[in-house]
């Protein structure tokens, strides 16, 4: 009877192989579980955004087209912008950094005119590229 010391070189290989086709498996799926993640932040900050405006409309009878001016500040490592502002209506973008530039979110209200990044169907409705 043969003692065991270890294992052998077939059996660390078939374990080597074994994490390797669960690697494969498991990495696409959490890349895209990590990009809705960021997609939902995006659309959180663009709701966000559309209550201050709110708030702000309610107060001077006008959008602003400042963040600052709306006391107003994004999640981490995402970037919004106010396209337009006026008394009757805005746009604005949201970006990550995680993506390339011509992927994000965008809504807008009113008479603002719809910016191109993601193309909302209809005012207040927040459509993304991915």
């Amino acid at each position: 009877m043969r003692g065991s010391h270890g294992f052998s070189l077939i059996e660390l290989l078939l374990v080597t192989l074994i994490i390797g086709i669960l690697a494969t498996i498991a990495i696409p799926r959490l890349t895209a579980a990590r990009d809705r993640a960021f997609v939902a932040t995006m659309q959180a900050d663009l709701r966000n955004l559309a209550t201050q405006q709110e708030i702000h409309y309610a107060d001077e009878l006008t959008y602003s087209d400042d963040l600052d001016d709306l006391a107003y500040s994004s999640s981490d490592r995402v970037t919004v912008t106010i396209a337009e502002a006026s008394g009757t209506g805005w746009s604005a973008t949201a970006t990550h950094e995680a993506f390339e530039d011509d992927d994000g979110c965008s809504v807008y209200y009113g008479d603002a005119t719809a910016t191109t990044l993601g193309s909302p169907a209809g005012p207040g409705e927040i459509a993304c590229t991915r």
